[in-house]
């Protein structure tokens, strides 16, 4: 019997940038009555409130979830509704190595020739512990940034600039249109170790699902922990997942 069932957010529980629908938060809500949950994406903080909060249904069964942003270099988790969220670390980077990431990121999007025309929001996203490029920007149309990349072909050559360039950094290709960079060796497989230090949950009690579970892919390192991975195309795909563990259990 599985303890702790982890998700990835954009493109698994939610779409890019949106929040869960009603019917995910009545999902994600019902596992949290059974089952520790975890949520673990190359979202900052904001997004996890706007995208999942403030469309779950508040409870006290929120103590059994913890949230890891920016790809786990940070971790939340709740005692109780009034103490609210608390962040128990966060692998923060220094200036000097924001500034070599931003430098190594806009000579490889050069080098690439992946030049965007029109973009919507920041480009480049210093989210503390890690630095993420949106191609289109932070608050580009998700049409738009399905087109932009879906293979992630591009982003693949861009990463593979980087792996040159920046070597003493984790890159990752992420979301829709983006790629994540944290410090060396923290990444979705030191989230999932940190869950298991922090909840006394060993990985193999964990099921972990994503829609990046590829070489490359910013989920690939959650399966590399070790965790039992289910990939998934969609959150539309997520949520049969969801009710198969909820029935298993049951």
């Amino acid at each position: 019997m599985k303890k702790l069932i982890v998700f990835d957010l954009d493109g698994t529980i939610a779409e890019s940038k949106s929040a869960i629908d009603t019917e995910m938060a009545g999902l994600i809500n019902e596992l949290l009555g059974i089952i520790k949950v975890a949520i673990i994406s190359g979202g900052n903080w904001p997004q996890f409130e706007n995208q999942v909060l403030a469309n779950l249904p508040q409870s006290e069964a929120w103590t059994n979830l913890s949230l890891l942003p920016t790809s786990g270099t940070q971790f939340y988790e709740i005692k109780s509704l009034t103490t609210g969220w608390e962040q128990l670390y966060a692998e923060n980077f220094t200036e000097a190595e924001k500034e070599k990431i931003v430098t190594a990121l806009n000579a490889a999007i050069k080098a690439t020739g992946f030049v965007v025309a029109k973009t919507w929001g920041e480009q480049i996203e210093d989210r503390g512990s890690q630095i993420t490029f949106s191609a289109l920007g932070q608050q580009a149309p998700l049409e738009e940034k399905s087109k932009w990349d879906p293979d992630s072909a591009k982003r693949k050559q861009i990463k593979a600039i980087l792996n040159t360039t920046i070597p003493e950094f984790s890159v990752n290709i992420g979301g829709t249109t983006s790629i994540d960079i944290t410090k060396p060796g923290i990444d979705k497989a030191y989230g999932i170790r940190k869950l298991r230090d922090i909840l006394g949950i060993a990985i193999e009690d964990m099921i972990f699902v994503g829609d990046a579970i590829y070489p490359g892919g910013n989920d690939y390192p959650a399966k590399q922990a070790g965790a039992l991975s289910i990939e998934v195309r969609d959150p539309h795909e997520t949520k049969r997942v969801i009710e198969t563990i909820i029935a298993c259990m049951k």
